[in-house]
């Protein structure tokens, strides 16, 4: 044990690790998904705090929270923001589409840095075709909208999916979109590459595991070592399946003749809570599963199609969010609980500010640290 005359020295040096320890971890370029579907997160200007901690520049909203984009102001932060599916069909007026774009976007783009807009999420649905046919209109109103308004330099248009558009995504090169879709990805396709902005998908391995887990392997899906599997076709070896799923959506896309548009995931992650017929969703795979993605991303590492493209992704997601509906898992992908604390350690270090009553009294601390220096602490 230290000695008391060694202690200044060694919160100095501990300190010292803590920069230099942060400094290294946070320089991992990735975005962050920020759900609100929750009566307990910290307030915007809060998280505003936290991510600004984490170095996290990159964050992805389901709406355009005014809230949010206000908390953000001069924050240096990129945002997506999302317009839902129930709009999509008012949205195909362009009235309505411009009206939308100066009450969302021009009154914080000056401060807020909106980098793009996703139209819809998961829309092309099988269980739910309402909103298929207003997707592409309403992608093509919204551009429209901002081309005059001159902010569609600065604002990409696109939408999210979900993998579930893939009739076929093994081997890789066999990727194909389901025929169900044609008539909708096509046309869609060819307006994003007019307009250059990438096909988003919704990638979640977890969902294969928890399917069969007698059949696929856990190492596999969770970026741990194993024997992976060699495409028959281009001989490209896949040491993980998300690398795979995401050459399947580039195949896919060449499918239908474009090899002019980017891929990006614009939502992966692994539960750390589910229920009993959840298998695999426990916060242990949940570390492995963002920590070695985390790695990945910081080495700038490209899939074996595309090997000199660095890997875009944004996390799902921040926080858990005790009001989603559907099994446990659902409300359990966050990397932090609402009052700032890590779910599990993947090596980030952030502060959620402390919040004070109206007497000035303490409510929470939040001052997050990795496990590995309290270990440390508790060796001194």
């Amino acid at each position: 044990m230290a000695s008391p005359s060694s202690l200044p020295r060694l919160v100095f040096l501990l300190l010292l690790s803590l920069s230099d320890c942060a400094n290294r971890t946070l320089g991992v370029q990735f975005g962050i998904n920020y759900g609100q579907i929750a009566n307990n997160l910290p307030s915007p200007s809060r998280v505003s705090s936290l991510l600004g901690s984490l170095n996290i520049s990159r964050v992805k909203l389901y709406d355009a929270d005014p809230n949010v984009l206000l908390a953000f102001s001069n924050s240096n932060v990129d945002f997506i923001i999302g317009l839902g599916n129930g709009d999509l069909q008012n949205m195909t007026n362009p009235v309505n589409a411009q009206d939308w774009i100066q009450q969302h976007v021009q009154p914080y783009i000056a401060q807020t840095r909106i980098t793009c807009i996703v139209v819809g999420n998961e829309v092309l649905d099988p269980d739910n075709t309402q909103w298929m046919p207003y997707l592409l209109p309403a992608m093509q109103a919204v551009y429209k909208s901002l081309s005059n308004l001159g902010l569609n330099k600065q604002v990409e248009v696109t939408t999210a999916h979900s993998l579930n558009i893939l009739a076929t995504s093994y081997p890789p090169s066999a990727g194909a979109f389901s025929q169900e879709f044609a008539e909708y990805l096509q046309p869609l396709l060819n307006f994003q590459a007019q307009i250059n902005t990438p096909f988003l998908i919704n990638a979640y391995p977890y969902f294969a595991y928890k399917a069969s887990p007698s059949e696929v392997p856990l190492n596999y899906v969770l970026f741990q070592p194993n024997e992976g599997m060699t495409d028959p076709v281009t001989n490209l070896h896949y040491d993980n399946m998300l690398y795979a799923q995401i050459d399947a959506v580039y195949s896919a896309i060449k499918a239908m003749g474009h090899t002019d548009i980017d891929v990006r995931i614009s939502e992966t992650g692994w539960p750390s809570k589910g229920d009993a017929d959840e298998a695999g969703a426990n916060l242990e795979n949940a570390r492995i599963y963002n920590a070695n993605l985390l790695q990945r991303i910081e080495q700038k590492q490209g899939t074996p199609a595309k090997p000199s493209v660095p890997i875009d992704i944004y996390v799902f997601a921040l926080f858990n969010e005790n009001l989603k509906p559907g099994p446990t898992s659902e409300r359990n992908y966050g990397l932090y609980y609402p009052d700032g604390t890590p779910v599990y350690s993947v090596g980030l270090q952030g502060y959620l500010p402390e919040l004070y009553s109206a007497a000035g009294t303490r409510v929470l601390p939040f001052l997050v640290v990795s496990a590995s220096i309290m270990t440390f602490l508790m060796l001194i």
